[in-house]
């Protein structure tokens, strides 16, 4: 067990089948969003899953409960959340994760440090993150030093992070990324010559609000169009509780695939790299 030097809490993911370690305060504390992503990738899913800027491990570790066939890397730059993240690992009912989950520090945005931490260049078959969205100037940052980090981009802006996860992952592998929808303009921005064959899912918070959300997935190097489905409602009426196909994501592990009528899994298999 790690002497952490920061109070945490360990919380329950897909119905108790996961435990993540995060930071009780402070740190961005990771929940809806992560798992909506994790879900991204069906149980069917094989090879390398790289998820950058991983926080406390939220999503890479639902996805690993999930998805047998994945071998995840955890990256992550802030010590006290990869303290975290490799805690999450002793957690007993993480005990059949340990195998095949990786936690690295490193700062990903810089080619020079991504190879010193071991993370080759297309070396990953697919990928995840949840990065930073607000540029720097254009809000408020918070007086917390960690959150801020967490919340708003570096000079590069989104192209920073989506030049990293092209230069990790393979021709024709795939990145996932969830962020909140009047942030599309720049994804589809950070995409070009990086990602195509675009899916994007609206999030709507509601059957009659606007989306709150996208979740977006590209195919390196793809050349096929855009595909924008009709979005996901996350929540009944006017309520708290959950429309029928979050409950199946959040408590029952269902990937997107399986609550979706649209969203379709690419063909995994023999292009993957070896999980083994």
């Amino acid at each position: 067990m790690l002497d952490l030097a920061i109070e945490t809490s360990i919380d329950a993911f897909l119905g108790g089948r996961v435990e993540a370690v995060q930071p009780a305060k402070g740190h961005h504390r990771s929940g809806l969003d992560a798992v909506i992503l994790a879900a991204a990738l069906g149980t069917a899913a094989a090879g390398r899953v790289v998820d950058l800027g991983a926080g406390a491990g939220v999503a890479g570790l639902v996805l690993a409960a999930r998805a047998k066939r994945l071998r995840l890397v955890l990256v992550e730059r802030e010590p006290d959340l990869v303290a975290c993240a490799i805690e999450a690992l002793a957690q007993p009912a993480n005990a059949g994760l340990a195998g095949r989950v990786e936690v690295v520090r490193a700062d990903l945005l810089a080619a020079a440090t991504r190879k010193a931490a071991g993370l080759e260049a297309e070396s990953f078959d697919h990928a995840l993150m949840n990065p930073p969205f607000h540029d720097p100037g254009r809000v408020r940052a918070s007086p917390d030093d960690f959150r801020a980090r967490a919340h708003v981009l570096g000079e590069g802006g989104l192209d920073d992070w989506f030049r990293a996860a092209a230069a990790l992952v393979r021709p024709q592998g795939t990145l996932a990324t969830i962020l909140p929808a009047d942030r599309l303009p720049a994804i589809l921005d950070a995409c070009e010559g990086r990602f195509g064959g675009l899916t994007i899912l609206p999030l709507h918070p509601r059957v009659d609000e606007p989306a709150t959300r996208v979740l977006v997935r590209g195919v390196k190097g793809s050349r096929a169009a855009m595909r924008l489905l009709p979005g996901l409602v996350l929540h009944d009426g006017a309520g708290s509780s959950f429309a029928p196909g979050l409950v199946a994501i959040l408590r029952d592990g269902a990937s997107l695939a399986d609550i979706h009528p649209v969203w379709s899994d690419p063909q995994w298999g023999e292009t993957a790299t070896d999980p083994s």
